[in-house]
Parts: structure tokens; C-alpha cells; sequence
């Protein structure tokens, strides 16, 4: 009888845990600013950018600004989010999404798996390092991505993806 008690409240803890996640947003846009953070100029500028090099080249990019990932940890919620919205074509698996969780100070770059040796973890550490951080720390956050996803696309480039459709 111990042992059942157990297991029960074991798995009423995991399932109360697993409802204190933030939800996934809708993917309504190449980028989705649930923080306010940027300006309609600045989302509009990035998403121009976003489509043509998807329409030019294929792989899709996607930009995500939650104000935090808590409980989880930002890699854990960006798998989720990528999961859920299936950014990349599907018969190529060619996506990248960028997740900014703004009050955590916390970026992530999860890149698909056709991706993978243009971008690996080190090089997306370097990414967020080097174009995404001082940038932020600076306040733009504009700029910031624009720098991202510009290295990004240069990392992509040799990959030798199919051509979009």
C-alpha cells in the first residue's frame, strides 16, 4: 500500500509540475514579440528579411521573445516551441528558431537536424556571444537579431540545402 501511495504522489508532483510550464505561442509570424520589445518597424523590417531569404534560399528562421521560460530552462521550452511549430520545410528539416527569454537573459538558438553541421551548439554559443549579447546589453535588440540571423545565413549557405519550391 506504501508503494502505490508512492507512485501516486510521484506522479500528482510531475503532473502538477508539467501544468506550471509556459504555454507555446501561436506561431502567427516569422517573428513573434510577446515582450513588447520591439517596435513595429523593427518586427517588420525582420520578418521582410526573414521571408525573402526563405523565399531565396529555403531554410525557414523563426524569432520568438517570451519574458521568461520558467520553470523550465530555456533550452527545454525552445525544444518544445520548435516542436510545436515545425519551422523548416517538413521533407528537408532545414528550420533555426532564436528564443529570447528578455527577464531571464537567457537565448537560445535550436537549430533542425539538416542544420546541425552548419550550425552546431559551439558555433549558435558564438552566435548568441558575439552578435545577440553585446547587443542586447546595449538595448538593441533589433540590431541584435538582425546580427544573428545574418551569421546564421552565412553558416547556411555552403550547406547545399534543395532549392525552395
Amino acid at each position: 500500500m506504501r508503494w502505490l501511495t508512492a507512485v501516486l504522489l510521484v506522479l500528482a508532483c510531475a503532473w502538477a509540475q508539467a501544468q506550471d510550464v509556459q504555454p507555446v505561442p501561436a506561431l502567427s509570424a516569422r517573428v513573434v514579440d510577446q515582450t513588447g520589445t520591439l517596435d513595429a518597424a523593427q518586427r517588420q523590417a525582420l520578418e521582410d528579411e526573414l521571408a525573402a531569404y526563405e523565399q531565396a534560399s529555403g531554410p525557414q528562421i523563426a524569432v520568438l521573445l517570451v519574458k521568461t521560460t520558467a520553470p523550465e530552462d530555456i533550452a527545454a521550452y525552445a525544444q518544445r516551441v520548435a516542436d510545436a511549430w515545425k519551422i523548416g520545410r517538413r521533407e528537408v528539416g532545414d528550420g533555426v528558431l532564436i528564443v529570447v527569454a528578455k527577464n531571464d537573459r537567457k537565448m537560445r538558438i535550436e537549430v533542425a537536424k539538416a542544420l546541425e553541421g552548419a550550425v552546431p551548439d559551439l558555433a549558435a554559443r558564438q552566435i548568441i556571444d558575439a552578435a545577440l549579447r553585446p547587443a542586447f546589453q546595449a538595448g538593441d535588440y533589433a540590431g541584435g537579431l538582425k546580427a544573428a540571423i545574418a551569421r546564421l545565413q552565412s553558416r547556411i549557405a555552403g550547406e547545399g540545402l534543395p532549392a525552395p519550391d
